[in-house]
């Protein structure tokens, strides 16, 4: 594998998650503290550019999430193992050791997920969410339907029982995750080769947890939106959204169907591709610090 590739200016932890699972956590900055949640088939070295321009003020924690990168990577005994709920378990996990009780929360694709579900399950800890282009779990699967659902072909066959999936993906992966890093990078100039390479073989070592993490959001992770709905629980805290316009593409509005999770929201289209962190680097600062203005002032532990 190659090397892995590191964030420069911060320092590297590991440090016990949900059940103990190892995670690996750059930290560097000072100031209110901020979670940046990577996406698929990434680890936290996408935040690499966005990082160093936050730690001037902020606090920048950024993990790779269990299942990916250099963090753990449990076998997937339990539906929960990757649930959402679990991986927004390790988030707060994290950020308790690191001396924080409250953080805000960014998230691209599957890190969004994580970021909505700790921010529904953990309220009073996430000061502001952001979410790079994604949808929330529940209406992922409610808008995909007919021919437009094959843009989403992968989350059908990693929602495939235990077995088959893994095997497939196995065959051919550096062409299964090189296939994505490609068709959503439309410059083709986001990534180095080196880059690409890195999260390819990251991504093939990972291929059970990758494939697990995926299952969880057709099952458990589905069943805890539907739950939520029903008992019309909201995200409380500012949200911010930041997406490719999909909607218009596939029939739906996307600020629309944010709103009914988040009342306190503020909804943007860019023209950066899916890898927009990498792409765009000062406008996902410039989203995040205008988020962050939204939010309650920081309060510290031991603070009334």
């Amino acid at each position: 594998m190659t090397t892995p590739f590191v964030i420069d200016n911060v320092t590297y932890h590991t440090i016990g998650g949900d059940a103990g699972v190892d995670l690996n956590v750059a930290v560097g900055g000072q100031g209110p503290a901020v979670v940046l949640l990577h996406g698929f088939p990434q680890t936290h070295y996408m935040w690499r550019h966005v990082a160093g321009k936050l730690a001037t003020d902020h606090t920048v924690i950024v993990p790779d999430l269990r299942g990916y990168g250099a963090s753990g990577k449990p076998v997937a005994d339990d539906p929960g193992t990757y649930s959402k709920r679990t991986m927004g378990n390790d988030v707060i996990a994290i950020t308790r050791q690191l001396g924080f009780d409250h953080f805000g929360l960014i998230g691209h694709d599957r890190g969004a997920l994580v970021a909505v579900r700790t921010g529904l399950d953990h309220p009073e800890a996430v000061r502001y969410l952001g979410i790079l282009d994604v949808l929330p779990t529940l209406d992922t699967w409610a808008v995909l339907h007919g021919v437009n659902a094959k843009v989403a072909w992968h989350l059908y066959l990693m929602a495939q029982p235990a077995g088959l999936p893994e095997k497939m993906i196995a065959a051919v992966g550096p062409e299964f995750f090189g296939s994505f890093l490609d068709a959503w990078d439309p410059t083709g100039t986001t990534f180095t080769r080196d880059e690409r390479d890195y999260y390819v073989d990251s991504s093939v070592a990972a291929i059970d947890s990758i494939v697990a993490d995926y299952r969880a959001t057709a099952s458990i992770d589905l069943d805890m939106d539907i739950a939520d709905r029903e008992r019309g629980a909201q995200l409380t805290m500012p949200v911010g959204v930041i997406s490719q316009d999909w909607g218009s593409q596939l029939g739906f509005d996307a600020s629309a169907l944010w709103r009914a999770w988040a009342p306190d929201l503020t909804y943007q289209a860019t023209g950066s591709g899916h890898f927009m962190a990498e792409e765009n680097p000062d406008e996902i600062v410039a989203f995040i610090t205008a988020l962050a203005t939204r939010a309650p002032a920081a309060r510290h532990r031991g603070e009334e």
